[in-house]
């Protein structure tokens, strides 16, 4: 079987009654976690940016404070969770701003966790990328935000060499 085209999918789905919508909907709901997540986001939560954004930054906190940092290896794997959970939320808003805002709370918190970032290439490695998603991000936003967040950029940048 081959897979359809975005565009294909879309031609469909105009042409379909809205039971039917209604119907692929709830299946593709069934079928994967991922997808629950994202129709959830986009029924409840996309409509309330604000909101979401502080309920993600709340489950970042609670990550964070379950993290097992007995070993360096638990807490650079515990770390790799967090941002994996903090990617896909941003990828469900796909909002530049929600990016931004999400990556420099997740850095923030990693520099306020005590876990020696400095130490590991690995880890130097995995702050410096998400600088450069987070700038990547800035560039699409407005100018007056892009401002106010490149404040806090600067601090997350100072903030590793010291």
């Amino acid at each position: 079987m081959n897979t359809a085209s975005l565009s294909e999918v879309k031609k469909e789905l105009t042409a379909l009654k809205p039971a039917e919508v209604l119907a692929c909907c709830m299946r593709l709901a069934k079928f994967k976690k991922d997808n629950k997540e994202l129709l959830s986001y986009l029924l409840f939560e996309a409509h309330n940016e604000a909101a979401y954004i502080e309920h993600v930054k709340s489950e970042i906190d609670e990550l964070y404070s379950e993290m097992n940092k007995s070993t360096f290896y638990l807490a650079k794997k515990n770390l790799r969770k967090v941002l994996r959970i903090t990617n896909k939320k941003i990828k469900y808003s796909g909002l530049p701003q929600t990016e931004v805002e999400l990556l420099i709370y997740f850095c923030t918190k990693l520099n306020q966790s005590g876990i020696k970032v400095k130490g590991s290439t690995t880890l130097m490695n995995l702050y410096e990328s998400q600088l450069i998603k987070i700038n990547k991000a800035l560039a699409k936003l407005h100018e007056d935000l892009q401002y106010d967040y490149q404040k806090e950029v600067e601090e997350l940048m100072n903030g590793m060499k010291h």
